[in-house]
């Protein structure tokens, strides 16, 4: 039934079924806003990938120990003494 999935008269029906759900007079307002909005994640993905480029990788770092004082022996079983 599906075999060749959506096929033009499948969306033709999906346009019909829009239009007279939202109306005509609300489709250009709700197309414009849709625009700005992928606008907007575009621009900040932009700027998230432009500063994390900047920055080098944490991920990959090594994590680095706090060091421990020699007069108090560290806790292996993760309880303070």
């Amino acid at each position: 039934m599906l075999r060749n999935g959506l096929e033009p008269w499948h969306l033709l029906i999906v346009a019909i079924v829009v239009i007279v759900l939202f109306g005509s007079k609300k489709l250009p307002d709700t197309a414009r806003s849709l625009g700005r909005s992928m606008r907007i994640l575009k621009s900040e993905a932009k700027a998230l990938k432009e500063e994390g480029a900047g920055e080098p990788d944490s991920r990959h770092a090594a994590p680095v120990a706090p060091p421990v004082s020699p007069s108090e022996p560290a806790a292996t079983d993760g309880r303070a003494r």
